[in-house]
């Protein structure tokens, strides 16, 4: 069974969760100085309304029609129960989620490049640079910069790149330019934090560019909330008056962010973040100011971390090898308002084969996290007998992860 809803259910704004937090954000700082930074001191990275957006306490903030325009290309996205997952697990949970790989980059990522390469376009930048872990936020600029008409550097983590083809591919169809990271080691295998590097280097040389980031920062989280805005209404459509859990992977945080900060001030409603064991940011990461990048070129971010020199081994999962997290979500697992669990690859892929072979869609590595949590949730359910309903969001499918199931079908994954 699925809920839609019509093109015009788009919520016309971005919920704020930065009101609704449990204690006050601390500020960002600068990597010379150690002091707070200011706007003149992100300008030569970002437009001033994403600068604004990073730092304002509004309740709500409004969408642009132009992007709204482009989002209802595919949003509202469908809510969907897992039904033939219910049966075969034997839970009276009820179990729902929302399909963001629908959008035409396969993942939620969409969400926030568009509105992203909307407030540069305005702003006159002409070209955006950016990381990419496994592909999905490179895919999802490179297409939301193909329809504003600007240029898209990628520099995609090598483990993925080398893992991945075909998301490469699928950058360079929508014109982005696509590079292995670290570029000046073509032996290492890249993480997030060294592409970041990357990134930010190439774009504070050139005047006509901006950098552009997929996770982590306040202002992405924002333009993610149109998950948890929408599901919200579909869960009332699909006659649910009550949430129990709601779950996200998360590795910067925007997955989870999405699904989860609109029911922050609902404090009965459980939140679950879910993340690789071979990348425990916040179930074994000390808190901390760390570097959003492993050259130290970004502003220090108050966030757990694992140190921003961590390289994570190259698991499928890509898109979660991240050493640090979204300082909004570091906030509510600090204060308690998150829970956090970790999950090891190879029962992250029993989880992921288990939902294909119910519900039929492939899930992507990142997506199969909460997948593996959602399982644990609903058998935990039917120990007990108690009507749960979960909600997770399906943040991209796995149809360019195939590799990866090859790998686990043929006995060839290692367990990290």
């Amino acid at each position: 069974m699925r809920w839609n809803l019509p093109a015009d259910k788009v919520p016309e704004a971005w919920f704020n969760v930065v009101p609704h937090l449990p204690a006050p954000l601390q500020p960002p700082l600068h990597p010379a100085t150690r002091e707070p930074v200011g706007p003149d001191d992100l300008a030569p990275l970002f437009p001033m309304a994403l600068i604004g957006q990073e730092v304002s306490t509004e309740p709500w903030v409004d969408i642009p029609g132009a992007v709204l325009d482009v989002l209802r290309m595919w949003r509202p996205t469908p809510l969907v129960r897992a039904r033939r997952l219910e049966e075969v697990l034997g839970t009276p949970a009820r179990i729902y989620f929302k399909d963001e790989s629908v959008s035409p980059a396969g993942s939620h990522k969409p969400n926030t490049a568009v509105p992203q390469a909307f407030y540069n376009k305005a702003e006159g930048i002409t070209r955006l640079t950016t990381e990419t872990g496994a592909g999905q936020w490179g895919s999802a600029l490179s297409f939301a910069t193909s329809l504003f008409g600007l240029e898209c550097k990628v520099y995609m983590v090598r483990a993925s790149y080398d893992q991945k083809p075909y998301r490469r591919v699928m950058m360079e169809v929508w014109g982005g330019s696509v590079e292995p990271s670290p570029i000046d080691d073509p032996d290492h295998p890249g993480s997030l934090g060294a592409a970041i590097s990357d990134a930010v280097r190439d774009a504070v040389t050139r005047e006509d560019t901006h950098y552009s980031l997929g996770s982590v920062l306040n202002h992405v989280l924002l333009h993610q909330t149109v998950i948890g805005l929408e599901a919200k209404e579909q869960l009332e459509a699909a006659g649910e008056d009550h949430v129990d859990l709601v779950v996200g992977s998360c590795g910067g945080g925007s997955n989870f962010g999405g699904i989860a900060l609109p029911f922050v001030a609902e404090p009965d409603v459980d939140l679950l973040a879910v993340e690789p064991s071979s990348c425990p940011t916040l179930t074994e990461g000390r808190f901390d100011y760390d570097f959003g990048d492993t050259a130290g070129m970004t502003p220090l971010l108050p966030m757990y971390t694992l140190g921003h020199d961590f390289v994570p081994p190259p698991i499928h999962a890509g898109g979660l090898r991240y050493h640090g997290d979204a300082p909004i979500i570091c906030n509510l697992v600090q204060h308690g308002r998150v829970r956090a669990a970790a999950y090891p690859q190879g029962k992250v892929f029993d989880a992921a084969v288990q939902f294909a072979r119910t519900q039929g869609t492939i899930p992507a590595p990142e997506t199969a996290h909460a997948i593996r949590a959602v399982i644990d949730a609903a058998l935990e359910a039917k120990e007990v007998g108690a009507e749960r309903v979960i909600l997770f969001s399906f943040s991209g499918h796995g149809l360019l992860d195939l590799g990866a199931y090859d790998d686990y079908l043929h006995g060839r994954m290692i367990e990290v």
